[in-house]
This record gives structure tokens, C-alpha cells and sequence, in this order.
């Protein structure tokens, strides 16, 4: 058994395309899913220090309880929480990578892309 993790949307349109795409590119057998309204904003913007610590603290239980080593954070059009433009939200994809690194937990961390097709694109 292989776990990773996915930080994405709770947009329900993400889920299987991400999950289908992480078991591919990772050989992962199971995705803990990690889900909040437009995660690449609240972890580019690192404020809602509620939010961020809930995050962490999942992200936590996925690599101390599942050893996950590889953790994705995703981005995707027609986002309702996090509604702007592709350009921002691959940016916001790329500050969420440097957050989620600080908190040192050893692991890979890549960012995702869900396209207008659902197909999954990698960011890093």
C-alpha cells in the first residue's frame, strides 16, 4: 500500500480526475484527500491561521499515520472559492508549494492544474 495526499477543492468535479492522476504518476494505491474551498489561496495567502493549521494538522496525520511522501496541492477552473484567473491561481499553486514546504514534514510536494476538461496538469 502507497499513500499520498492531495490538499484540493472541495469542488466535487476535482476529486476523481486528481485521484485518478496521482495512482498514475505516483503509483499510489490510495489519496487521502484533503479538501477546502480554493485551497491554493488560503495557503498562497497564508492569513487564516485556523484554516492553515487544519490543513497542516491533516497534512500531519497523512504523513505521520499513512507515510505519505508525496502531497499535492491543486488549483482548477471555475473555481467558486477562489474565482480568478488561471495566470493567479498558478501562481497562488506555486507560493502554496513554498507554505506546505516550510512545515518540514520530508515529503515531495507538487502542484496540480484541473483544466475547463478536468484533465489534471502538473504545475511542479
Amino acid at each position: 500500500m502507497k499513500f499520498v495526499a492531495a490538499i484540493n477543492c472541495i469542488d466535487g468535479r476535482t476529486q476523481i480526475p486528481v485521484i485518478e492522476w496521482l495512482k498514475k504518476e505516483c503509483s499510489a494505491t490510495y489519496v487521502n484527500m484533503i479538501t477546502e474551498p480554493g485551497p491554493n489561496k488560503i495557503l498562497a495567502e497564508n492569513k487564516d491561521q485556523f484554516l492553515i493549521n487544519s490543513i497542516k494538522r491533516r497534512v500531519e496525520i497523512s504523513t505521520k499515520k499513512h507515510a505519505s511522501k508525496i502531497i499535492a496541492i491543486v488549483g482548477h477552473y471555475d473555481c467558486a472559492g477562489n474565482p480568478v484567473a488561471k495566470e493567479t491561481q498558478m501562481n497562488q499553486i506555486v507560493d502554496s508549494i513554498k507554505t506546505i514546504e516550510s512545515w518540514d514534514f520530508a515529503i515531495q510536494v507538487v502542484g496540480l492544474w484541473v483544466d475547463e476538461n478536468w484533465q489534471v496538469h502538473k504545475k511542479r
